[in-house]
């Protein structure tokens, strides 16, 4: 069974999977092909030129032959021939579409039904074509008009030439008129369909991640004024008992702010690149190091080739804060912090590790991992992968991200 996006029948198609529908003459094609409103507009037009048509061959006829009754007659069997072969194939396809069948059956039995139609307009064109050939007969004769066999038999060539245009028309105008073209109408619209809501979904998906990127931007205004404010209290407790600790906290700062700031104004689409992340965590952790007098250590190793590479801001910095918060912070002594950034086949495979407190109740459900878990969802949906683990040596907390490569983030 095909999944496929079904929209209704009876509603009018969005503007950009509508092909024509301008017109007065082509309103009926603002709904869907072999819809129930589709056929009621095509039938009221194709039935309007036809009683046009039909009274015209009609009143040529009754002229010929000099009887108004017969006249009647041609018009009502010519109206109810036409009628019905410009109908059938069309009503046909209507009802199977109702019948909401998974795609790939309703498309076949779509096809079948057109063709049937086809070949019952056949039957209904050689039984009006015959009824009209007895009902005209007498009033030809009676006129002196020459019969079709009266007509001197062309040679077996040119009969046989004559036999193949001829069904060759009849497939022609039955194929066009009787449904050929809303066929292929309808195969183009499921395309436009599968295109708009593709671009729909594309669109929603758009939504989500600037919606993701303006929550990711309030959790960076409510945690960088907290940071900020933390290393200045801390500065100002450090001016009279350790001025030297004091300036060095105060470069490492500046250091921080300098890898940060401009990017923040630079970049208002929150995208970045892995090389400006794992910058902005090594000034983070330089920081941190000099506020915590010296007893964390931390690396941050990537290749240079990776860090063009692009990657979701604030990710890694939130991991790595994580560390120094809930791992290193809490535990007496010193601590250990690594950031590394590897190809893994085709993504991109980023862990921060610490040798710190461990996993704690409630650490993997905070507001910080939750933001993580929902960009990376926003942006790669499911080819993105967000781990947080036990420490390799049964210490600390492992952090991990894994995003393909090429994507845009």
């Amino acid at each position: 069974m095909t999944t496929r996006q079904d929209y209704a029948l009876t509603q009018p198609l969005p503007a950009d999977v509508l092909v024509g529908g301008g017109s007065v003459l082509s309103r009926y094609r603002r709904y869907p092909v072999f819809g129930s409103r589709w056929l009621a507009g095509r039938s009221l037009l194709f039935c309007s030129i036809i009683v046009v048509v039909a009274g015209f061959i009609g009143a040529g006829t009754g002229l010929a032959v000099r009887q108004f009754d017969i006249a009647l007659k041609v018009t009502a069997t010519q109206f109810v021939a036409f009628s019905l072969m410009a109908t059938l194939g069309p009503a046909l396809a209507t009802a199977v579409r109702h019948l909401r069948w998974p795609e790939a059956r309703e498309r076949k039995a779509v096809v079948v039904a057109v063709l049937v139609g086809m070949v019952l307009s056949f039957f209904v064109d050689r039984v009006a074509s015959s009824y009209l050939d007895q009902l005209i007969r007498p009033g030809m004769l009676a006129a002196g008009l020459p019969m079709p066999e009266q007509v001197v038999p062309p040679a077996p060539l040119l009969k046989a030439i004559g036999l193949a245009i001829n069904v060759a028309a009849l497939v022609l105008i039955y194929g066009l008129f009787g449904g050929g073209l809303a066929l292929r109408a309808y195969f183009s619209e499921r395309r436009r369909w599968d295109d708009h809501h593709h671009a729909r979904e594309v669109h929603a998906l758009e939504g989500r991640v600037h919606e993701a990127d303006l929550r990711l931007g309030v959790l960076q205004a409510q945690v960088e004024p907290h940071f900020l404010f933390n290393t200045l209290a801390s500065v100002r407790a450090l001016v009279r008992q350790d001025p030297v600790q004091a300036e060095a906290t105060l470069d490492a700062l500046v250091d921080f702010l300098r890898a940060t700031i401009p990017k923040l104004r630079e970049d208002r689409s929150l995208h970045a690149t892995l090389g400006q992340q794992l910058d902005i965590c090594a000034s983070y952790l330089a920081l941190m190091q000099v506020r915590m007098g010296g007893r964390l250590a931390y690396a941050v190793q990537a290749d240079e080739s990776l860090r063009a590479l692009p990657f979701p801001p604030s990710l890694l910095i939130t991991l790595v804060e994580n560390a120094i918060k809930h791992g290193i912070e809490p535990r007496p002594g010193a601590g250990r912090v690594e950031v590394a950034a590897v190809r893994d086949g085709a993504g991109l495979r980023v862990r921060v590790s610490d040798d710190g407190a461990g996993l704690q109740p409630g650490l993997s459900t905070g507001m910080g991992l939750a933001n993580v878990r929902e960009q990376l969802a926003a942006r790669y949906g499911t080819q993105a992968m967000f781990s947080l683990t036990a420490g390799d040596s049964g210490r600390g907390v492992c952090a991990e991200i894994r995003v393909p490569i090429g994507s845009s983030s």
